[in-house]
């Protein structure tokens, strides 16, 4: 989770990453860093596919400690895990997306709105993360290249 400013206040994106395919499958964005904000999230991960015995790495913020969220990934079949305390590792991932994020977007301008600054985040993970940035780690295919050549071929009935 990001805190980000815009001129006009903070905004939080709580993003929640496939490490398959390197797709941000769900996230979030608010003005609030709150168990909402990561509760939007993963259920927007949770429209993807069928979430059962996914497990969903997060850090000890108390947003993925709440009684809600914890309730949710319940709901949603699948099983949390929490990294260790001052273990930043557990974290690489998400924190190597965020490092893009901060390289590709924040650093390149300052935005007067929250909307602006929302909108650009959204438009840079739909349009540019998951559609135009090959990653070695997919054999130099985008995220959504690499889902697409792997998914299993439908049953026929």
């Amino acid at each position: 989770m990001a805190g980000i400013q815009a001129a006009e206040g903070k905004l939080y994106l709580c993003t929640f990453k496939d490490l398959w395919s390197n797709r941000i499958v769900g996230y979030s964005i608010a003005d609030r860093m709150t168990a909402a904000l990561a509760i939007a999230a993963i259920r927007n991960a949770g429209l993807r596919r069928d979430c059962e015995g996914v497990i969903v790495h997060t850090d000890r913020g108390s947003q993925f400690r709440a009684r809600a969220f914890v309730a949710t990934l319940n709901d949603l079949d699948m099983i949390g895990s929490m990294g260790r305390v001052g273990a930043c590792g557990d974290n690489a991932s998400a924190e190597s997306f965020f490092s893009l994020l901060q390289k590709n977007v924040l650093n390149r301008q300052r935005w007067q709105t929250r909307d602006e600054l929302r909108l650009a985040i959204v438009i840079w993970i739909e349009a540019k993360y998951h559609r135009r940035r090959r990653q070695r780690a997919l054999g130099k295919l985008t995220p959504i290249e690499f889902e697409t050549i792997h998914q299993p071929a439908p049953q026929a009935a």
